[in-house]
């Protein structure tokens, strides 16, 4: 399995409930029994991905390797450039997915909540959304739909970044797809990911959630406020 991105797709950061917060890409190829060749790069741009992943993917790899599967989810910092270009960002995506084509028997492309960031913008992200179906359509790639995805125990305070439950949460909801496309899931992330909680513990990290939401919600009103 392949897998190009940015931070959502390489993984890393805070436990939960002694769950490690690793890469829904990484929980998709344990459940499939496959081994991972992950991309991703922290911050990273669909430009990132055609400039920098890729080459250093040539560059690493076996010129006549092919893997079952490839995964593309890119946007989430696109989104929220200043000068983000719809049309650019929709070239270099189907660019992205037309390298993955050559190299996998199977594409997943990955649409981005709709609830994403914040100051969130749905009708730009919707737009987004419906440019990554397009070029997905093109390369006969299944898109995983995280429209609605979102929520307190799936996503951090910064409405960007899925918690460790969350993670193992799209990586289920990719494994599904995948079983339709005739890939056979042989363990659930689930169940490599076993925990179990307190009502203190439940307690203790509503607040901390709570916290950092007011938080960023403040730096958020300062930041508009001085640039206004």
């Amino acid at each position: 399995m392949l897998a190009f991105g940015d931070s959502i797709t390489n993984g890393g950061g805070e436990l939960q409930w002694g769950v490690a917060l690793q890469s829904w890409a990484l929980w998709t190829a344990r459940g499939l029994g496959a081994p991972y060749s992950p991309y991703a790069v922290d911050g990273a741009t669909v430009d990132d991905v055609v400039n920098r992943q890729i080459p250093l993917f040539e560059r690493a790899a076996s010129p006549t390797a092919r893997y079952s599967l490839g995964c593309l989810y890119i946007g989430t910092n696109d989104l929220r450039l200043p000068e983000f270009d719809l049309h650019h960002y929709e070239q270099l995506h189907d660019q992205a997915l037309g390298f993955l084509r050559e190299r996998c028997d199977h594409l997943l492309a990955l649409t981005i909540p709709l609830d994403m960031g914040r100051p969130r913008d749905r009708v730009l992200i919707e737009l987004t959304n419906a440019a990554i179906e397009r070029s997905a359509a093109g390369y006969d790639a299944a898109v995983l739909d995280l429209r609605r995805f979102g929520g307190r125990g799936v996503m951090m305070p910064d409405h960007v970044h899925p918690t460790a439950l969350g993670q193992v949460a799209i990586a289920e909801r990719a494994l599904a797809l995948l079983a339709t496309m005739g890939l056979a899931t042989k363990v659930r992330p689930a169940e490599l990911s076993p925990h179990e909680t307190t009502r203190r513990g439940r307690l203790r990290g509503d607040l901390t959630y709570a916290y950092r939401h007011v938080k960023q919600d403040v730096r958020l009103l300062i930041a508009h406020g001085r640039y206004r």
